[in-house]
């Protein structure tokens, strides 16, 4: 297994992000939005965007949702650099405190993963806006040992599972 900066070794999670982004992969959600990756490490992840009209609710500020969005793909982002080989996730559970409007501008989410178990994994997202936090985030992820169907960008999603 390869070795990062500090010397810890490089989990297969981590080498599939930076394998894809060699290969200038993008989520698709990712697209739709606007966002794009822009920081990863074991552990963290960092996803930025520029808010512009186009993402506004009928109020006129930025809609939630995508506050929620960019906060939720910079902790998956962080969560899948702790992963192992045939290891997948999926998100148990996903929370955001809203705490200053935003009309536009350029928006950082920033995610740290603070407890990875075997089983189970707590992250945590600031989103700020001008050096502001408009948003804090916490997930908990669910680690899926010999996922079928990993690995980025999957050509389809999978049917439902024999046996259920």
């Amino acid at each position: 297994m390869p070795r990062t900066k500090r010397g810890t070794r490089e989990t297969a999670g981590l080498r599939l992000i930076r394998e894809g982004l060699e290969r200038n992969w993008t989520p698709p959600i990712a697209k739709l939005i606007g966002f794009r990756l822009t920081g990863i490490g074991r552990g963290r992840a960092m996803i930025e965007m520029d808010a512009g009209p186009q993402h506004a609710n009928p109020m006129g500020t930025l809609h939630g949702g995508v506050i929620c969005d960019i906060a939720d793909a910079a902790m998956g982002m962080a969560f899948v650099t702790t992963l192992g080989e045939s290891e997948s996730f999926t998100t148990m559970d996903l929370k955001v405190n809203f705490l200053r409007p935003v009309w536009g501008g350029h928006l950082a989410a920033k995610a740290v993963v603070m407890k990875k178990g075997r089983k189970t994994g707590f992250i945590t997202c600031r989103v700020v806006e001008k050096g502001k936090l408009v948003a804090f985030a916490t997930s908990t992820c669910m680690t899926l040992a010999g996922a079928a169907g990993g690995g980025l960008g999957r050509d389809k999603v999978d049917g439902p599972r024999k046996g259920r």
